[in-house]
């Protein structure tokens, strides 16, 4: 039975910088333009509400979310050498790159975006939540006899399976006293907060290098 690990190449520790700015990026941007938002309630509005017409910063929270979804991809594509090469890390990265495709066309396609368009922000919102759910469910089982990732693997597969939940009690308005806003948040909250956790947690790994003589010293 193969363990791998314990190191890991630069362009991984990369990707893992480029998830963790990504997230922290998003969140900052949803506090400041809540902050300009009238009568916002974390509760009673949908986190694309800072995106629409009636935001008036919607231009910072749509840039926001394009640049999430563009430093997911390119992060997805750097830390694959973070993984062993197993169906679980090619479809768990491949859905992560659908999410972080999905959030670009949410920044692109605003919640009350007009005829022909009217319908594409709920459709490319399902793909992002449902990409990055199952990324994190299938990286969780990828990231088995790996020591890169001890200490990850649970809290990966945790927070996809959140992830779902909240997800299915969104989709279904079952809310539980905390309203459609807040719900929407515990579906959100598992996808950043483990980009953060897993990024930070690259950039302190050991890194790779190549030898002639040893095949692979860390720095």
């Amino acid at each position: 039975m193969t363990t791998f690990g314990p190191l890991v190449r630069r362009s991984a520790r990369l990707g893992g910088g480029l998830f963790a700015f990504g997230s922290l990026q998003f969140l900052v941007a949803m506090v400041v333009v809540q902050l300009y938002y009238p009568g916002y309630s974390d509760t009673g509005n949908y986190v694309s509400d800072l995106g629409s017409s009636t935001s008036p910063w919607a231009w910072l929270f749509n840039d926001s979310i394009r640049l999430l979804g563009l430093l997911t991809i390119l992060g997805a594509l750097l830390v694959r050498s973070a993984f062993a090469s197993k169906t679980t890390t090619h479809i768990g990265l491949g859905a992560l790159v659908a999410a972080g495709l999905g959030a670009i066309a949410v920044g692109t396609f605003p919640e009350n975006s007009t005829w022909p368009f009217s319908g594409v922000h709920s459709a490319v919102s399902l793909v992002t939540f449902v990409g990055s759910g199952l990324a994190l469910v299938l990286l969780a089982l990828a990231m088995s006899r790996d020591t890169r990732w001890q200490g990850l693997r649970f809290y990966t597969f945790l927070s996809g399976v959140v992830t779902f939940a909240a997800l299915v009690l969104f989709a279904t308005n079952r809310f539980f006293g905390i309203g459609p806003g807040g719900m929407e948040r515990v579906l959100i909250a598992p996808i950043l907060l483990w980009g953060i956790v897993a990024g930070v947690h690259l950039a302190r790994l050991a890194v790779y290098v190549p030898s002639s003589t040893s095949g692979g010293t860390p720095t």
